[in-house]
């Protein structure tokens, strides 16, 4: 990609669902060149626009971070045997002790009891996992975007700010959630077409679909990989942060622009940070200028994302990104 492609992308990350015209106006690029330039990288599988639920305040389970490791030259193998099952939303090969890294939304905790004890450690190759459950998310991969946009554009862009005093958990009306199944197989679907499909008037359709998104029960996503803009290494941070700094670490560390992901986590770690940069020199950069200036912060393990095997339920071949799993 160019680097009109990539600013192009990083305005489809802000607001997935905004039209070409509205991305060409905050971007100062003419309409048909966003619709040609977007549309070929979508028909490419370069970039797939999707929506990912907010598990913890929908009810639809609770996200969990598994460390695996695995048999030598079995890590192939039991990547697809995770990355196959419907309730594993990211799967990774990474550097460090653990050879891979998976995220799971288990629906309750007896389940993820029996996920963990009886169904990940029968795969074959598997010899040990280690699990964070999720307590809080500052910041999911879908509100990230990357860093080519200036912030005029990026609030041209932006949705409105969420309604102050969302309930922690609010459940999915069954229309609700064939909306939502609809916006996770094309995050760009029409209104006409989700009317269409499911048989409702056109004002129903656009009044819960704005419903759904602005109180962030579903987040839309442009998903691409990292390395395709430019940012090359991508790394997984866990920390140990003092329980009077969590709240505080966290909130800043989510508002920095080389963030994709960060969640506080039950575990020997408190914190867990996804972070992408363009070389290995900016990665130390973060580390000894962000990371190195929080006082609140007593330990940290660094490993490095090596593959993607499967983002926001969507399975990778390589850098290019597949249909949603089944």
């Amino acid at each position: 990609m160019d680097v009109l492609d990539r600013r192009l992308v990083a305005a489809l990350q802000v607001s997935p669902r905004a039209s070409w015209g509205e991305i060409g106006r905050a971007v100062g690029e003419h309409e048909r060149t966003v619709a040609r330039r977007l549309q070929r990288l979508i028909a490419e599988g370069i970039v797939r626009v999707t929506a990912i639920y907010d598990d913890l305040r929908t009810g639809h389970g609770r996200p969990v971070h598994l460390d695996v490791r695995v048999q030598p030259g079995a890590t192939a193998q039991v990547a697809k045997a995770l990355a196959d099952r419907p309730d594993t939303r990211s799967v990774y090969a990474l550097t460090g002790a653990a050879d891979l890294g998976c995220e799971l939304v288990s629906p309750s905790r007896e389940a993820l009891h029996r996920i963990l004890s009886a169904e990940i450690s029968a795969i074959d190759g598997v010899l040990r996992t280690q699990t964070q459950v999720v307590l809080h998310t500052f910041r999911t991969v879908a509100e990230w975007h990357a860093p080519f946009l200036t912030e005029q554009e990026v609030a041209e862009l932006r949705p409105a700010p969420p309604p102050e005093g969302l309930p922690d958990e609010e459940g999915l009306s069954p229309l609700e959630q064939e909306i939502a199944e609809l916006l996770a197989a094309d995050g760009r679907i029409a209104f006409t077409a989700v009317a269409e499909r499911l048989s409702i008037s056109l004002p129903t359709a656009r009044r819960r679909v704005t419903s759904l998104i602005e109180r962030r029960l579903l987040l839309p996503r442009a998903e691409v990989e990292p390395a395709l803009l430019g940012l090359e290494v991508e790394a997984m941070l866990w920390l140990k942060v003092r329980p009077y700094g969590l709240d505080q670490v966290g909130q800043r560390l989510a508002g920095h622009p080389n963030v994709r992901y960060c969640a506080a986590t039950s575990g020997t770690h408190s914190l867990i940070v996804q972070v992408v940069a363009a070389h290995e020199a900016d990665l130390y950069r973060f580390m000894t200028g962000v990371v190195g200036s929080l006082d609140e912060v007593t330990d940290s393990d660094l490993t490095l994302i090596t593959r993607a095997y499967k983002r926001g339920h969507l399975h990778k071949s390589g850098l290019l990104t597949l249909e949603k799993t089944p």
